[in-house]
């Protein structure tokens, strides 16, 4: 049998819990949440983990492993997803991997671009400058750093275009 990674995904709420649970029961392996939030400790509220008693069921990994201090992304993600499988793979044949976040799935099955690492004063310049010049200075930052991206980028997402920047 080759080895197989049984995606589920979707939104909050549609039951994807309770049908990864029962395919992973069925067989016999574990479960990785492809989920941005269930990762952190602190989140409780508003993040669909399973429950302590599932937890117990069915071996899951991404659940609570972060703190909200840590950085987490696609990327920190794909590595710690890649890793998790190899492993799993080797006690077998199945895995079951479930969740909502769209990037964190697409970085597991497709990869993600290798991007240079921005350093963290860099990142702070650009945080202080929108908290006094707000979305209007990003705009013109951005126009003036990366024109395309300014005009077919999220320019009404503050979050997006420090990133862009």
């Amino acid at each position: 049998m080759h080895k197989t990674v049984i995606l589920l995904v979707g939104p909050t709420a549609v039951g994807k819990t309770a049908l990864a649970l029962q395919i992973a029961e069925e067989y016999g392996t574990a479960i990785i949440s492809a989920d941005s939030r269930q990762c952190y400790r602190e989140l409780n509220i508003g993040v669909a983990k399973p429950t302590p008693l599932e937890i117990a069921r069915i071996p899951h990994f991404f659940i609570n492993t972060h703190t909200i201090s840590e950085e987490v992304n696609a990327a920190i993600f794909e590595s710690y997803a890649l890793e998790t499988v190899e492993k799993l793979f080797e006690k077998h044949d199945v895995v079951v991997m479930a969740g909502g976040t769209g990037l964190y799935v697409q970085a597991f099955c497709e990869g993600l671009d290798a991007l240079p690492q921005v350093a963290l004063s860099v990142r702070n310049k650009i945080r202080e400058a929108y908290a006094v010049g707000g979305i209007s200075w990003l705009s013109q930052a951005l126009q003036q750093a990366d024109p395309l991206y300014a005009t077919k980028g999220e320019m009404q997402n503050p979050q997006r275009m420090m990133r862009a920047l």
